[in-house]
């Protein structure tokens, strides 16, 4: 028996060293594809205004305008006029009427798109290759001549008010999202929602709104970006031509955000007529260019993301999902990390049975303090693969890759490249995952927010008390025991 064991020993390690080599070989051909990615050109115009594009071998193209814009810069006064903007943006100009622009584009089979965020706003356009120069012409008019008038916005108004009313009855992520940022960063301008309070959509004028738009819509916070068959030189030429009279210059102080200061607090909104409970956990995180950024983004994805419908959730290597499947604590999870430009939010939001609330939040929190104090080699790597896979997927074709130039290039001033990226995920170890766990999630305040029948929820102080692990040293273990 024991001569066949060391032969079965040597017939696999060939295999062993194959795979290994092949393994190799892989990543080697993967760092040479990302490296070989074309780059990201940027150029700053006199004005201000920045030009970012990258050359993709596709027939359709994507080419935006993003703004430095959104909730993050209003007030308790003014916050819902970004988004209002965004439903009246498309509403004509004047140049051209609400039919006139909507048959303009319907005929060169485009698609325009207004979006709002916390702190960007993005006038997005996809289309053919050879359509770029007339779409560029477009979103330049749409954001310099908006007609904004109040019969266009009164129809506006009505539609916001039923679209929030649609929000608070069937998306109940992002009204607890929203629930997590306002209890936060309470009393600062990141706690705003990006709809604003029904109230403000009520008060709100066609000049509240051309207000907003001279204020905001200024060279230097604005990047055109486009992704597909373009090249940097023409769409420089575009942006001088159709954006050259966009102004430089502000009448008094150009918007700022302000200081923002996050607070360790809950919010809850019991309603026992919902089925499920919904609730979000989450520490204070890092910003967006902070160096912390991308073990915390590791460590997210090592708490992962599950759904009972997924196949295989006792067979998962996510021990949070293992848990969750086989003793049914929950519906689905999502673990986040949400950056922003000088803070985030890391953490977790779960839909779970009333009953299962307090058991789902100790296995989160168990999860956590493991993250701080005992995650291995084995999983982190698993971690980063699956980090890499799905920051990859999301960058498929020319849209996502033009949204994610104007992202970055209004928040870090250029786009990083895919291979730096990749190199700083793959030089994450799992002594940095557990550092940056003890920093931002052992021992702190959480930000907690749950809707629906979150009776079982533990009490705040009792989830503030599972934030940390009481553990005795070796010294002080050996010494008890000769005591």
């Amino acid at each position: 028996m024991a001569s066949l064991l060391k032969l079965s020993t040597a017939l696999r390690r060939p295999a062993l060293l194959a795979g290994n080599r092949a393994g190799s070989t892989y990543a080697a051909a993967f760092k040479t594809a990302l490296a070989n990615e074309p780059a990201t050109e940027v150029t700053t115009l006199d004005s201000g205004l920045r030009v970012a594009s990258e050359s993709v071998p596709s027939q359709v193209a994507t080419v935006g305008l993003f703004i430095d814009a959104g909730a993050r810069y209003e007030d308790k006064h003014n916050n819902g006029t970004a988004n209002f903007f965004e439903h009246v943006a498309l509403k004509g100009t004047t140049k051209r009427s609400q039919s006139a622009l909507e048959l303009e584009v319907e005929n060169m089979g485009a698609e325009l798109d207004v979006s709002t965020g916390r702190e960007q706003t993005s006038f997005t356009a996809r289309c053919l290759s050879k359509d770029v120069p007339k779409l560029v012409e477009i979103l330049a008019d749409v954001v310099q001549n908006p007609r904004l008038d109040d019969a266009d916005v009164k129809r506006a108004r009505e539609v916001i008010l039923g679209e929030i009313e649609q929000v608070e009855a069937g998306n109940l992520r992002e009204v607890v999202l929203d629930h997590l940022h306002s209890t936060a960063f309470q009393g600062t301008s990141l706690s705003n929602t990006v709809w604003g309070p029904s109230s403000n959509i009520r008060s709100i004028k066609a000049d509240d709104l051309k207000g907003y738009a001279g204020s905001h819509f200024k060279a230097p916070r604005m990047v055109l970006a486009a992704a597909g068959d373009v090249r940097q030189s023409e769409l420089e030429k575009l942006a001088q031509q159709h954006l050259g009279r966009v102004e430089s210059t502000f009448d008094g102080k150009p918007p700022q955000l302000s200081a923002v200061r996050f607070t360790g607090s809950e919010m809850r909104v019991r309603d026992d007529s919902i089925p499920l409970a919904h609730v979000a956990v989450a520490v204070e995180g890092c910003g967006v260019s902070d160096s912390d950024v991308v073990a915390l983004s590791v460590a997210s994805a090592l708490i992962g993301t599950w759904d009972r419908t997924f196949g295989g959730g006792v067979n998962s290597a996510s021990k949070l999902a293992v848990a969750s499947a086989h003793d049914k604590l929950c519906h689905n999870f999502e673990s986040f990390n949400l950056t922003y430009r000088d803070t985030g939010l890391w953490g977790i939001y779960f839909v779970c049975d009333p009953l299962q609330c307090e058991d789902m939040l100790f296995n989160v929190q168990n999860e956590w303090m493991r993250l701080c104090t005992m995650v291995t080699d084995g999983e982190v790597e698993r971690a980063k693969r699956q980090l890499k896979t799905r920051l990859l997927a999301q960058l498929e074709g020319p849209h996502a890759i033009c949204k994610d130039i104007g992202r970055q290039v209004l928040q870090l001033g250029r786009r990083e490249p895919l291979h730096d990226l990749e190199r700083r995920i793959e030089n994450v170890s799992a002594g940095n995952v557990r550092d940056v766990a003890m920093k931002y999630i052992f021992d702190r305040c959480p930000a907690v927010a749950a809707v629906g029948p979150v009776e079982n929820l533990p009490d705040y102080m009792r989830i503030r008390s599972s934030m940390y692990w009481t553990r005795l040293s070796e010294s002080e273990h050996n010494k008890r025991r000769k005591e």
